[in-house]
């Protein structure tokens, strides 16, 4: 597949090569193709913290060095974890495992590690307060390891959690405290849920906490992380919105597909027509 000629000012996430890629071969496809800035998903076969020796780790951060590329985020396998899940044992072990995938980040050089808040029960959840507590619990255990580990935790907001929107996310983060916890806006969990994407990019800027954002497409009744153009989003009309807020960041493409290859292309060229990536490229 030929180089995408937009390709350096976009970043991709290893979602869609999960199954069949380990991370090594993931960024070496990636940047065979011109790509220089990825997220990798935390995955069995793929990244996986306890599979990995510290020689293991060495090697991998030494080849993303020495090909010019740069690691900007690990991304945690939500579907497997819960920190505010109403068990014990299901809170520690999804604490277990952040704390290695901190580990990781900080040994791997990512900047940041991306968190959900949690999910509830949507039949018959526990009170809101008690979530809240859990919730808190664990960024009370997480960030002084991110801090220790040199990397950084990103709270990202998820319409599975039992924090969908994100004013409700930054008003917890305000209550928790700590400036040092950033946040990643996601474009179609925010479009999903019926969020006004221009406004909600306005409202992470203005809390200070904003790093990142993702893209990919769906529509609103069924959730999806589509390429672009096959749902709703209005992608037109944020690019306005990050240059009127100072956001630079290469945008971070999380599609989800077994055709990921041509999709990720497509969308790339899609977005690049929008006006997407070039305040990077500047």
């Amino acid at each position: 597949m030929q180089m995408n000629p937009h390709a350096a000012d976009f970043a991709i996430n290893s979602y869609s090569y999960t199954l069949d890629h380990t991370a090594h071969q993931f960024l070496d496809k990636l940047a065979d193709r011109g790509y220089r800035e990825f997220e990798l998903m935390v995955y069995p076969g793929h990244l996986w913290p306890r599979d990995m020796s510290a020689r293991d780790r060495s090697s991998l951060r030494r080849h993303v060095e020495g090909r010019g590329l740069r690691l900007a985020t690990l991304n945690m396998p939500n579907i497997d974890m819960n920190i505010a899940g109403a068990s014990d044992e299901m809170r520690a072990y999804s604490l277990d495992l952040l704390q290695r995938i901190v580990e990781l980040a900080g040994d791997l050089g990512a900047p940041g590690v991306i968190v959900g808040p949690g999910k509830s029960n949507p039949l018959f959840s526990m009170p809101r307060e008690r979530l809240m507590g859990h919730f808190f619990a664990a960024l009370d255990r997480l960030a002084p390891i991110a801090e220790k580990a040199g990397t950084q935790l990103y709270l990202e907001n998820m319409p599975f959690a039992f924090l969908p929107g994100i004013d409700e996310l930054l008003a917890a983060l305000d209550n928790y405290g700590r400036p040092d916890i950033a946040v990643i806006y996601d474009v179609a969990n925010g479009w999903f849920i019926k969020e006004d994407i221009g406004e909600a990019l306005r409202k992470c800027a203005r809390s200070g906490r904003l790093k990142m954002v993702h893209y990919s497409d769906t529509g609103q009744a069924v959730y999806r992380h589509d390429a672009i153009g096959l749902g709703s989003v209005p992608f037109a009309v944020v690019p306005p919105v990050l240059a009127e807020i100072g956001h630079a960041g290469r945008p971070m493409l999380e599609i989800i597909s077994h055709q990921a290859d041509e999709r990720i292309e497509d969308s790339v060229s899609r977005l690049a027509g929008m006006g997407y990536g070039k305040a990077h490229a500047r």
